[in-house]
């Protein structure tokens, strides 16, 4: 099980950057090798928050679209989550606020691996960064 965040669908629609040909490729290869893919609702809002605050909301809908052709299913944010991504947080001091609560969301899951260009998730033990 891989946890998709929300770098991956921006990339895809977004603009000319180097991680764009690099996010279409590593999903195309990933959804080959049939590996269940999931993501959380606080993926899809933070999609919406930096498209917005970019202000590209254009880019909401099709990158929602990128993520339900993919996502095998959608984990809700629970305050279970909240409380662990406290933890997280105070642990691990280099790692967002957002990132804390998707490392919660995944522990509460069991799932160790995250497709996704943030290097901030390398120094959490436990979890692999997937790119290509």
């Amino acid at each position: 099980m891989i946890f998709v965040d929300s770098n991956i669908p921006m990339y895809i629609v977004g603009g000319p950057h180097p991680n764009k040909d690099r996010a279409i490729d590593l999903l195309d290869k990933i959804s080959k090798e049939r590996k269940r893919l999931v993501t959380s609702a606080e993926v899809y809002q933070e999609i919406i928050h930096r498209f917005s605050a970019i202000n590209r909301r254009d880019g909401i809908r099709p990158a929602f679209e990128v993520l339900d052709s993919v996502a095998d299913e959608i984990f809700p944010i629970e305050r279970e989550d909240v409380l662990e991504a406290h933890r997280v947080a105070l642990t691990y001091k280099k790692l967002s606020a957002r990132d804390a609560l998707h490392v919660a969301v995944m522990k509460r899951y069991a799932v160790s691996e995250i497709m996704t260009y943030d290097r901030g998730f390398d120094q959490v033990t436990g979890i692999s960064r997937i790119i290509s």
